[in-house]
């Protein structure tokens, strides 16, 4: 099945109003924002990264037991992104207090984690930051999905985007402040930011949700009938496979390349920052190109080599991981990295109804989630017996991901929707 969404992309994308909130219900407004908000929750959670071999000294951690606080990110994403998910879309008009109550929950998770004086406290504050993070990710991407419907995999991408600059941020300023401060210190004065956007975000979102004036609201059986097409629509289990093996690659990946900066390359805390940041910094510029490259070339024409080289940087990490060379490896996955999760998210918001954009983001969160959960234990593991086997293992889940890809008929329905969309854009029927 695919679904038209164009009715609203003319209105919205040149920045009218859909009736509620003046300013704030400019499509550059929320875009802007959403994108700023994003970067908040990057900016903490690749500081994070960042401080990991502190932490791992502070509690005598093993690299299982650091890929288990990774793990725990993971299964509590997943387990609130799938209920989540379908709750959103159906209490659309509380987006804008569901937003501020996650910045509130996130910053309160980094005040748990940086007063924690054991192990497992840290992982209770792992787990409130990541609750924050995976359900702000649901309202945010719908609500941009569906003011940039023409434009989706550039919005998304400038919204990844948006998180790519506070993964540049956090690990450099985090690098600096590690000289100085312990990392404790450092998480306690970060929690304090997102308590204080807490009252911004409402202000800026409240009316996000709200309905334009004669649009109606569906059923709630109309939203059960296209909730279990969503669930029967193998495009959208092979994009959700692709995904999850994305993601579990990624996982081990950015937990496990600052603890191998300091351990084979031999980096301190500000070169671990800087290499990091610069990870991030090549994805600022890289993602809203892909994403629009997304839009006029198709999904899979910009995902296929993306993933491929991916796999292929993945195993020249340890044989170029010293010096000029590191750093080049560095810049490279960066192009690709932080671009193929919004393009993937795309690709699946163009085949779904509106009325299930927050559900379909859940169900991709969650099966994500489930499929990465284990993966930083296996890298960990992984990295006890060898580093190098780590970025085997990383460059062997991009390759698989690549091949299900080949598999999965994106492309076509992808062209075919944006003809459609161009030749009638008023059409907002189905076509199964």
């Amino acid at each position: 099945m695919a679904y038209s969404h164009q009715e609203h992309a003319s209105d919205n994308e040149h920045g009218r109003q859909d009736g509620h909130g003046g300013v704030r219900s400019r499509a550059g407004f929320i875009l802007g924002g959403l994108s700023g908000g994003h970067g908040v929750f990057h900016w903490f959670t690749q500081s994070f990264l960042v401080m990991l071999p502190e932490v791992r000294e502070t509690f005598q951690l093993s690299a299982v037991q650091v890929g288990a606080i990774a793990t725990s990110r993971e299964v509590v994403s997943g387990t609130v992104a799938l209920p989540g998910g379908v709750a959103t879309d159906m209490l659309r008009r509380y987006w804008g207090l569901v937003l501020a109550v996650c910045m509130a929950v996130f910053g309160v998770g980094w005040m748990v984690m940086g007063s924690a004086p054991v192990y497992p406290l840290l992982l209770v504050g792992m787990g409130l930051v990541a609750m924050a993070a995976s359900v702000w990710h649901l309202p945010a991407v719908a609500a941009l999905s569906h003011h940039f419907a023409h434009r989706r995999g550039a919005a998304l991408s400038f919204h990844g985007a948006g998180g790519n600059i506070g993964d540049v941020a956090g690990p450099m300023l985090t690098g600096v402040l590690l000289s100085v401060l312990v990392w404790q210190q450092i998480l306690q004065i970060y929690a304090v930011i997102p308590l204080f956007l807490t009252f911004l975000v409402f202000w800026a979102f409240r009316d996000l949700g709200r309905r334009a004036a004669g649009e109606r609201r569906p059923t709630l059986q109309a939203q059960l009938d296209q909730t279990r097409r969503l669930f029967k629509n193998p495009q959208i289990w092979g994009i959700t496979l692709v995904g999850g093996l994305r993601a579990m690659a990624y996982v081990s990946f950015s937990t496990f390349l600052p603890l191998y900066l300091a351990d084979q390359a031999g980096l301190n805390a500000l070169w671990r920052g800087t290499y990091v940041a610069l990870l991030q910094l090549v994805g600022i510029f890289a993602s809203p190109v892909m994403g629009h490259l997304s839009d006029r070339l198709g999904r899979k024409q910009v995902l296929i080599p993306g993933l491929a080289l991916l796999s292929l940087l993945a195993l020249l990490v340890v044989p170029l991981g010293h010096g000029f060379g590191l750093l080049v490896v560095v810049a490279l996955m960066g192009t690709f990295l932080f671009s193929d999760q919004p393009i993937l998210t795309a690709a699946a918001l163009d085949l779904v109804g509106e009325q299930v954009a927050a559900t379909t983001l859940g169900v991709l969160s969650f099966s994500r989630f489930a499929l990465s959960a284990a993966s930083p234990i296996i890298g960990g593991a992984l990295y006890q017996a060898n580093p190098a086997y780590t970025f085997y293992y990383v460059a062997g889940l991009f390759a698989l991901a690549t091949l299900v890809l080949l598999l999965v008929p994106l492309g076509q329905a992808t062209r075919h929707k944006r003809a459609q969309s161009d030749a009638d854009p008023a059409d907002t029927a189905p076509a199964s």
